[in-house]
């Protein structure tokens, strides 16, 4: 059995897999910055879950999974490399990777070339950036994606800063602007800012994949991106999962019980591994 933990910067995510390599377990919650109790969870869960197996090959990616790869000794894959490996085994051809998180936004170039666009310490543009402006509009993030899908007029707004795009959005509010309006100009905020932001001039053309939180969840940033790319991107079963997935695949994992693996997490006084 193989193990593939994803630690994002608001999420985890993970996989089981079979000898074949088939997926039989995923689950995917919030984890609140409880990333230690919430896999120690987990783990319980994969236990109830598969009573009969105590050994597993287990790996860790994420944007917030090398500090707990390192307290436990379990390899970390990073992610770019996690992302890139689920997807050349999972889509055939694929040509560019757009990925959406919680705080974080990549573009990855497959085709002619590899390379990698990521942004920095903002979590402008991303899922944090649409949970803030749905919470400024008093809606939920269902609402705003419901509300998306009747518009009739798209707004400039800031999307690289929150501040400022609050400072956008406000004005419009109070002059009483469609809700339907602005939730479909936020998420063509959220596009622009990856498109301009990231890709910086490189064509995203050809077989584009969509992958990560917001850009499963919400078909309107979707079909923001569609719209503005003049194309129909992918968004694949199990996208929430591609990074976990990913580590799962990787060769370098760890074998370990998971009874052993609980323990370790639960001990306070974490040894962190030597480098080199």
């Amino acid at each position: 059995m193989k193990i593939g933990i994803d630690v994002g910067s608001t999420t985890l995510k993970c996989v089981v897999l079979d000898d074949r390599n088939k997926m039989i377990f995923h689950s995917y919650e919030r984890h609140y910055s409880q990333i230690n109790e919430k896999t120690v969870s987990l783990l319980e869960q994969l236990k109830s879950e598969f009573p009969d197996i105590n050994r597993a090959s287990i790996a860790i990616s994420g944007s917030a999974g090398m500090g707990l790869a390192q307290r436990l000794d379990i390899p970390f894959i990073q992610e770019v490399y996690a992302t890139r490996l689920a997807v050349m085994k999972e889509i055939e051809n694929p040509d560019v990777v757009i990925e959406l998180g919680g705080e974080d936004a990549k573009i990855l170039f497959l085709s002619n070339g590899m390379e990698v666009r990521m942004n920095g310490s903002c979590a402008g543009g991303t899922g944090a950036f649409i949970d803030q402006m749905a919470t400024l509009m008093g809606i939920t993030l269902t609402q705003m994606n419901d509300l998306a899908k009747s518009y009739n007029k798209i707004y400039t707004i800031a999307s690289r800063c929150g501040v400022f795009a609050k400072s956008d959005i406000q004005p419009l509010l109070n002059q009483g602007a469609s809700k339907n309006d602005i939730s479909c100009s936020i998420f063509q905020a959220v596009v622009n800012q990856t498109i301009g932001g990231l890709a910086q001039g490189r064509p995203i053309k050809g077989k584009v994949v969509y992958l990560g939180g917001p850009l499963t969840f919400f078909s309107e940033l979707r079909k923001r991106f569609d719209e503005t790319l003049g194309l129909i991107g992918i968004c694949p079963e199990n996208s929430l999962y591609f990074v976990a997935l990913g580590a799962a695949y990787s060769s370098e994992s760890a074998l370990i019980s998971l009874d052993e693996l609980i323990s370790n997490i639960r001990n306070v006084k974490f040894t962190t591994r030597a480098s080199g």
